[in-house]
C-alpha cells in the first residue's frame, strides 16, 4: 500500500491528502485508536501512526451533512485572526475530524490573564456581518448561521438563537408554557435592555470551559468551535455559564484590552439564555427552568 512515505510508515502528510482512507486503517490496525473521554454528539479517539505520531480524531456516525466542515471552517477562521491558537485541521470528511494533538497541562493565573487579552484581540478581529458563511452546529442541533437582513445584532439574537431553540425545546416539552412565555416576552424587548450596539465580533460561539484547551506548551487552544460574528458579550457570557478556571483574571485583563460597555454584568443571563435553551433541547432536565429564571431578570 501507498502510504506516502519512503519506508511505508503511515504518516500524516498521507492522512491529510487522503482523509478517506482512515477508517479503513483503523479497521486493519495501521492507525492505533485509543478511546478518549469526549462529549455527548462524537467519539472521541487518540490516533497513533507507525513513526508514534499522535492526531485526535472525532467521529460522528450518520453525521448531517457539513456538520464536520462547520468545526473545521470555525477552526480555522479563529486561526486566522492570528490570535489563539486552535488545533490544524489535518483531514476533514462527511463523518471524521482529525486534528492536531495538543497535550493538556494545567491552568495558571499567567496564562488566563495572556487569555483574556487575546480573546479581546480574537473579537476585534471582527466579521463581516452576524452569523457566517457556513451553515453551523451546536453540539449537535443545527445552527443558523445565515444571519438577518437588517444587520441588527437584536433582530439577530432573536431569530438565530433564540427563536429556533426555543421551539424546539417546547416542541420537546422540555420547557413549560411558562418559561417559554417569560422568554418571548424578553425577545419582544431585546431593544430595550440597552446591549451596546457594536459591529460584529469574532466568537468562538461555544465558549464554556470545557473549550478551553490549557495546553502544556502554557498556551491556552480554543476548541470545539461553532465560530460566528456575534455579539462580544456572548462569549463571555457563555465562560461564565459552567465556570472556567481563573474567571476573574481572564475578565479584568479583557476589560483592560477592550473595555466593555457599561452594565455588561447585568447582560450576562440575557446573553445565556442562548446556550441554556440549546442545553434544554438536547438534555431536558431543570435547563428549561433555567431559561425561564433567566428571562424573569429581564421583564
Amino acid at each position: 500500500m501507498v502510504t506516502g512515505s519512503v519506508d511505508g510508515a503511515l504518516d500524516v502528510a498521507y492522512l491529510r491528502a487522503h482523509p478517506h482512507v482512515v477508517p479503513m486503517m483503523v479497521r486493519h490496525q495501521r492507525i492505533r485508536a485509543t478511546p478518549l473521554p469526549g462529549g455527548d454528539t462524537c467519539v472521541a479517539e487518540l490516533f497513533t501512526l507507525d513513526r508514534g505520531e499522535m492526531l485526535f480524531a472525532k467521529s460522528r456516525e450518520n453525521a448531517p451533512a457539513g456538520f464536520f466542515a462547520a468545526e473545521a471552517a470555525s477552526l480555522a477562521w479563529i486561526a486566522q485572526a492570528g490570535v489563539i491558537p486552535t488545533p490544524e485541521v489535518i483531514a476533514v470528511s462527511e463523518d471524521l475530524l482529525l486534528l492536531e494533538w495538543v497535550p493538556r497541562g494545567e491552568s495558571t493565573s499567567y496564562a488566563a490573564e495572556r487569555f483574556g487579552v487575546d480573546l479581546a484581540r480574537m473579537h476585534q478581529a471582527g466579521a463581516d456581518r452576524f452569523g457566517a458563511p457556513w451553515s453551523g452546529f451546536i453540539g449537535r442541533l443545527a445552527m443558523d448561521n445565515s444571519g438577518v437582513v437588517s444587520g441588527v445584532w437584536a433582530e439577530f439574537f432573536a431569530v438565530g438563537r433564540i427563536e429556533p431553540y426555543l421551539r424546539a425545546a417546547r416542541d420537546a416539552g422540555h420547557i413549560s408554557t411558562d418559561d417559554a412565555a417569560a422568554v418571548s416576552a424578553v425577545l419582544s424587548r431585546l431593544d430595550s435592555l440597552e446591549v451596546p450596539s457594536e459591529p460584529p465580533a469574532r466568537l468562538h460561539g461555544d465558549l464554556w470551559s470545557g473549550n478551553v484547551h490549557w495546553a502544556a506548551d502554557g498556551k491556552v487552544y480554543l476548541v470545539d468551535p461553532a465560530a460566528h460574528g456575534g455579539h462580544r458579550e456572548t462569549d463571555l457570557a457563555m465562560l461564565a455559564l459552567f465556570g472556567v478556571p481563573y474567571l476573574d483574571r481572564i475578565l479584568a485583563a479583557y476589560g483592560e484590552s477592550a473595555p466593555l460597555g457599561s452594565g455588561w454584568r447585568e447582560r450576562v443571563g440575557l446573553h445565556q439564555l442562548f446556550p441554556v435553551l440549546v442545553h434544554a433541547v438536547m438534555f431536558g432536565g431543570s435547563y428549561g427552568a433555567q431559561a425561564g429564571a433567566l428571562a424573569r431578570r429581564y421583564l
